[in-house]
Parts: C-alpha cells; sequence; structure tokens
C-alpha cells in the first residue's frame, strides 16, 4: 500500500495591530475669515472697562510720593474732592513725558476744576521724580511705583518691565471714567472731555467717556524712552 500523504495546516496570520490613534489637541477658535483668533494685548497687563465699580480696599498696592509719603489709590480718592487723575508716563525727565507733564501743569487749573486731584504715575525713584518735578516746576505730586503693582492694576503695564503711557480716571465712588493708553497730548485731552462732560451735566458728574483707545504713536516713541537717558540730555 503506498503511504499516506498527510495534509499539513497553513500556519495562521494573526492581523496587524491598528496603529493608536493620534491624540487631537484643542481646535483654534476660528475668526470670521476662518483664520484662527489670537489675543492682543498690546503689552498691556490686564485693562479695565470704562464703567467698571472697583473695590479699592487694597487696590494696587502700596505706591509713595516723590517726597517720599506712602500711600494707595484708596487713600487719594477720600483725600479727593471728586476723584483722581493718573496719567502715567515711561522715564522721568526724557522728552516725550516732559511735554506730557507740562501739558498737565499748563492745564491743571481747568483739569482740577471739577474735583479731581491730579497725580503723575511712574516706576521711576523718589528722587528722579522730585528732580523732575522742581525742574518743570509742577504743582502736582509725581507717584513713584518701582514694582509697577499700581501700573499693573489699572492696565498700563507694559511687558515685560516697561510702563505704557496712558491715563487712568476714577471717581469718588470707585468707578472708573477713563482707562487706556495715548499720547503726551491725548492722555491730557481725554481728561478735558471728562471735565468738559461734567461742566454740562452738574446733576449727574460722573458720567463717563467713551473709551476711544487711541495709542497716537504712543508706543513707538515710548520704546524710545524708556532706554536710559544721559544726564546731558536731561
Amino acid at each position: 500500500m503506498p503511504p499516506e500523504l498527510r495534509k499539513r495546516k497553513a500556519p495562521t496570520v494573526e492581523p496587524a495591530a491598528a496603529p493608536p490613534a493620534k491624540k487631537k489637541g484643542p481646535a483654534a477658535k476660528k475668526g470670521a475669515a476662518g483664520t484662527p483668533k489670537t489675543a492682543q494685548t498690546n503689552g498691556i497687563a490686564g485693562k479695565i472697562a470704562v464703567g467698571t465699580v472697583i473695590d479699592l480696599e487694597g487696590f494696587g498696592g502700596e505706591i509713595e510720593t516723590n517726597d517720599g509719603k506712602k500711600t494707595t489709590l484708596k487713600a487719594l480718592v477720600e483725600e479727593s474732592k471728586g476723584g483722581v487723575v493718573l496719567f502715567t508716563y515711561p522715564k522721568a525727565s526724557t522728552p516725550g513725558c516732559t511735554t506730557q507733564v507740562c501739558n498737565f501743569r499748563d492745564s491743571y487749573h481747568d483739569v482740577t476744576s471739577t474735583g479731581f486731584a491730579v497725580y503723575g504715575l511712574s516706576k521711576d525713584s523718589t528722587k528722579a521724580n522730585s528732580n523732575f518735578k522742581e525742574k518743570q516746576n509742577l504743582q502736582y505730586p509725581l507717584l513713584c511705583d518701582p514694582s509697577a503693582t499700581l501700573i499693573s492694576a489699572i492696565g498700563l503695564k507694559k511687558e515685560p518691565s516697561g510702563t505704557t503711557r496712558g491715563v487712568f480716571v476714577i471717581d469718588k465712588a470707585g468707578k472708573v471714567l477713563a482707562a487706556q493708553p495715548g499720547s503726551p497730548g491725548g492722555t491730557l485731552d481725554v481728561v478735558k472731555k471728562i471735565v468738559s462732560t461734567r461742566h454740562q451735566s452738574p446733576i449727574n458728574p460722573n458720567v463717563h467717556v467713551i473709551n476711544e483707545s487711541k495709542e497716537n504713536g504712543a508706543d513707538a516713541e515710548d520704546k524710545q524712552e524708556e532706554a536710559p537717558a544721559a544726564d546731558a540730555a536731561n
């Protein structure tokens, strides 16, 4: 008898494992044109909306006047007759900042006619601001905020460590009437509009001005002013 031939079983092949699914990241938000939307800060830390009522307890931390007196925004508002105007500038005794402080000096009577107290605010030392105040014959104090706690709180800190030229106005009730960047002349114009509105509305003097948020080219100018200036130039 011929030998019986047995058929060998073909080896079973296991199906290859499917590759792991890729994790999907969060989808980028798209604007109206279908492009991803990115936040634009212009170097300003946390803007405050006009019309906001602020709890001034601890707001902005402690600052110092050019003559060395410790104070806070809360204390300045309480001491004022009708509120506080803070205008910020990058560096004492530089050209644009000199123009700005002199603008407020020359318009001091008009700006304070409805009870506002006016202050300049910068990161400069008490010595630098005292020299600046004396040299320009300013009739209002300059506030020193070397840690930028108040400058940051009012939304006018320029990252990483600068100051945006701008203006912040608040009334006696803690209501923000203006909070925006601006040029040396533009910051004064914002305050004049608020004062004009107060004169026209004596029953409700705290009507706020619309926040126009016009920088008027202040950014480019301030970058130059934040650079160390030679004593001879001052």
